[in-house]
């Protein structure tokens, strides 16, 4: 496995966010479109799939106080800054802000689900006048596929030499092993690594922000209140609960505090770093392993995301990145792949079921729970303790059992999507009523 390619990916997929990465990457769609025709923006039309629309419903958009994807896309057109790609969001200035509020207020911002549309999708249509421009966003939350400008193509990867772009994930798909995958890691010097770390302490910052306010749900703050008084014990498992948590906290709430994101979402950064971290930083480990263990987990849950879809009724941010982070941890602890398979398998086992509801501050309790599973898996497979492949979804081989959570993921669990989406609608359409 050539380790330039494992750094180029790597380095495409582990990017900073400002915000969650569903407005984000509406927000970035709408920013293309505005710089397209580089004026006042009278109007926005977004038409998303539906998961881009479930995550975005209720979650914090960062410096505006406020949730949804309606302001994030009137932010995004405004600001014309497509080259911040998922930190758009950034350094909102009163001034956009307020011409963003004013757009929303005058009904000039629509958001609309196309329900045959099952992988990311984003299409943004943006008008001044009689000039307007489209962008579309499809399969990745960065990936921009066309650009019109009044009927003119200018940009389209089905008909320019820009089709010709390499799938980063590429190397991770067809016969790859997951023994494979770490051993070419291992090869890999830890200087080459060093910009991981970067997102540990993006991450980190966060962490600690969320433990000492009181931020979304504020469980990272209460975490380390009972900690303090003594009534939760400041063990392994609950350091990297409470890391985690307080990460989610402040991401949710909408915060313009960034996160390092990895394959395409905040949450995943958070779940595939903090709990490496945790563990790491009570071992003692260098920082050349701590890059080697979050280059593992990083890879690992892309690899896991490449079988379940970016988006789908399945919680990734715990049951894809909960299984990376816990093959880091357990090669943290020993390097044996056969535990490292058997921690995944464990993570596996016990997470998968948990829905996206959508993006919110209740994710933080979700992402708690999967550092834990992360961890106590680990501990658990350095015991010798594994689910056993009579179990379920479990097969013998851990590509195998990949590849079963992929089929629940989809079609398994299509329905399921569409009956949480229904669900939220309804509920949302309760709450405008009343």
């Amino acid at each position: 496995m050539d380790s330039r390619l494992l750094i180029t990916l790597l380095k495409a997929e582990v990017i900073p966010a400002m915000g969650c990465t569903e407005p984000g990457a509406v927000a970035l769609a709408a920013a293309q479109a505005g710089k397209v025709l580089n004026k006042p923006v009278d109007s926005i039309e977004i038409v998303v799939n539906a998961n881009i629309y479930k995550n975005g419903m209720a979650v914090g958009i960062p410096g505006t106080g406020s949730t949804g994807l309606e302001i994030a896309a009137a932010l995004g057109a405004i600001k014309q800054q497509p080259e911040q790609r998922l930190s758009v969001l950034a350094a909102v200035s009163p001034e956009e802000l307020a011409g963003a509020r004013q757009l929303l207020s005058e009904g000039r911002v629509r958001i609309t689900v196309d329900d045959d549309k099952s992988n990311l999708w984003i299409c943004a249509l943006v008008k001044t006048g009689v000039d307007w421009s489209r962008v579309i966003i499809a399969d990745h939350h960065t990936n921009i596929i066309s650009i019109e400008r009044n009927g003119e193509v200018l940009f389209s990867k089905l008909t320019d030499s820009a089709r010709e772009t390499v799938d980063n994930r590429q190397i991770l798909r067809g016969d790859i092993t997951i023994a494979g995958l770490i051993a070419a890691v291992e090869q890999i010097p830890s200087q080459e690594l060093a910009f991981l770390l970067d997102g540990v302490e993006m991450n980190l910052a966060a962490a600690r922000l969320g433990s000492t306010r009181q931020l979304g749900m504020g469980i990272g703050n209460v975490f380390a209140e009972m900690q303090a008084q003594g009534i939760v014990a400041d063990d392994i498992i609950n350091y990297a609960k409470r890391l985690t948590a307080a990460a989610a906290d402040v991401r949710m709430s909408g915060e313009t505090v960034p996160i390092m994101s990895s394959a395409g979402s905040g949450n995943h950064g958070i779940t595939v770093i903090l709990p490496v971290y945790a563990v790491a930083e009570r071992m003692n480990c260098s920082r050349e392993r701590l890059s080697q263990a979050i280059a593992i987990s990083h890879l690992v849950t892309i690899y896991i995301k490449i079988h379940t879809g970016s988006l789908s009724a399945l919680c990734g941010c715990a049951v894809a990145a909960a299984t990376g982070a816990s093959a880091a941890i357990t090669w943290l602890l020993g390097e044996d792949i056969v535990k490292i398979e058997a921690a995944m398998k464990n993570v596996i086992a016990n997470l998968t079921g948990m829905i996206c509801d959508g993006g919110k501050v209740g994710c933080a309790l979700k992402l708690s729970t999967a550092a834990a599973a992360a961890v106590e898996s680990a501990l658990l497979a350095q015991r010798q303790i594994i689910v056993p492949s009579t179990n379920g979804i479990i097969a013998s081989t851990i590509e195998e059992t990949i590849r079963n959570l992929g089929k629940i993921s989809n079609p398994g669990m299509i329905e399921t999507d569409k009956v949480i989406l229904r669900v939220m609608l309804a509920k949302g359409e309760q709450q405008t009523a009343s």
